[in-house]
């Protein structure tokens, strides 16, 4: 993966970041998060993956029921946050992925590999956004009492 900041003013930083062929998305995106001090941001995305982990949440099992999709998909609509949970940067995105067919699948973005290529929008803010776990679903989700 290759980055570059593309802007910078009052707090907010927009950074372009360019995924090449077998890069895996969520590892790599967190990885930039820590290094690059993120703790509230949000990504848009598209390109395309050779295969993808998407998740739906099972409310009742308070889990994620994974969807494996083991083909080339174009990444139609990539979007989410990054927000500090438990003091890390914890990235939170869903996807639309197109099939050769036209037909969609999306969910929860687990884990994907790009092919060819995956090109990400991030942009910070200069507030700080923390996750707290919710009890009820047992959802670590952005919390924005005043602190």
């Amino acid at each position: 993966m290759r980055s570059r900041m593309i802007h910078s003013e009052d707090g907010e930083k927009t950074f372009i970041l360019v995924f090449d062929t077998g890069d895996e998305v969520v590892s790599e995106i967190t990885s930039f998060a820590r290094e690059n001090d993120l703790d509230a941001a949000s990504i848009t995305a598209i390109g395309a993956f050779s295969g993808a982990t998407l998740g739906y949440f099972d409310i009742v099992r308070k889990e994620y029921e994974k969807i494996p999709i083991e083909e080339q998909v174009e990444v139609l609509s990539l979007i989410g946050d990054i927000a500090l949970n438990e003091g890390e940067p914890e990235l939170h995105a869903h996807v639309t992925l197109g099939r050769r067919d036209g037909t969609t699948r999306g969910g929860h973005l687990l884990e994907a590999h790009v092919r060819p290529t995956l090109e990400v929008v991030l942009t910070e803010s200069p507030d700080h956004l923390k996750k707290r776990t919710d009890a009820v679903t047992g959802l670590a989700l952005i919390d924005i009492r005043d602190r």
